[in-house]
């Protein structure tokens, strides 16, 4: 029997498309029509092909701060992954503490990005922060807005608190989906807890952790509120990411031609992480 297909429906997804193209596709154009070429006011543009570009990938400032930027985002994973996983292990599978556990995780998720830098801005104050006057109380010489390792330890710790609730989130969704006929199994054959993480849940778990990784990966490269806001990407250089770097080429050093080549390379870095996450989640749908 054929089948009559009604083409009408794609007048529904419309609106979206067009939402998504004054939102995304735009100003990319624009971005991408600044990155080759050079503007010294009064709307006169010379076009420079891919000198911006060649220039940004020379730098040596560039490559700090994408240094800087894989460092951290490393950390995070590193932390997170993990430290969400045994959270989500830690809960309860059901009584009345599920959906308060489950509120009290959530909670770091709907505070604004601004407000978790003020937040931790404050905490972390060597004198008045609870974070930092019981650090220097402990004998620790800390001070973030001073020393790098501090700053660079109060930059992670807040993302650690900030988002391992979402890691939490998924990984319990993950376990809660594995059907009780796999534990029964596990306690029949005498399986010792190792075994039935190492076997059974995080096999079971790996889609939503890789999804954990993915949206980690890109948030982390996407930072810029919560350090812009605690440290302003110092002290010096030392907390200055690839975002942060890369406001302060295009608003602060009004460089134009290198913060939208630099945004380009940005771009495509995060989408090509991107397609091998997605690459390797198919693959192992497939499978």
């Amino acid at each position: 029997m054929n089948k009559t297909w009604n083409n009408r429906a794609w007048f529904m997804v419309l609106p979206v498309l067009l939402l998504v193209a004054f939102n995304a596709v735009i100003p990319l154009m624009t971005v991408v029509n600044y990155s080759v070429q050079e503007t010294f006011g009064n709307n006169l543009f010379f076009f420079e092909g891919v000198k911006w570009f060649q220039e940004v990938l020379r730098s040596d400032r560039f490559h700090a701060s994408l240094m800087r930027q894989l460092l951290f985002t490393f950390l995070i994973l590193a932390i997170e992954i993990p430290l969400g996983v045994a959270i989500a292990l830690a809960m309860p599978r059901s009584g009345f503490w599920v959906p308060v556990c489950l509120v009290l995780m959530a909670l770091p998720l709907l505070i604004p990005w601004n407000v978790v830098g003020a937040m931790w801005n404050i905490f972390a104050l060597p004198d008045i922060g609870l974070l930092g006057y019981g650090l220097n109380a402990l004998g620790f010489d800390y001070n973030f807005t001073r020393g790098p390792l501090a700053a660079w330890f109060t930059v992670v710790l807040m993302d650690v608190w900030h988002w391992t609730s979402l890691v939490v989130l998924l990984a319990y969704a993950g376990l809660r989906s594995i059907p009780d006929a796999y534990y029964q199994a596990a306690r029949i054959d005498g399986a010792s807890p190792w075994a039935v993480f190492w076997y059974i849940q995080l096999p079971k778990m790996k889609r939503v952790l890789t999804i954990a990784v993915l949206l980690r990966f890109m948030d982390s490269f996407m930072i810029y509120t919560e350090p812009f806001v605690l440290t302003g990407g110092g002290p010096g250089n030392t907390t200055t990411f690839l975002s942060i770097d890369l406001v302060k080429a295009a608003l602060g050093e009004f460089n134009l031609g290198i913060a939208a080549a630099m945004s380009i390379i940005y771009f495509l870095m995060t989408l090509l992480v991107c397609w091998v996450f997605y690459t390797a989640m198919m693959r192992g749908e497939d499978q």
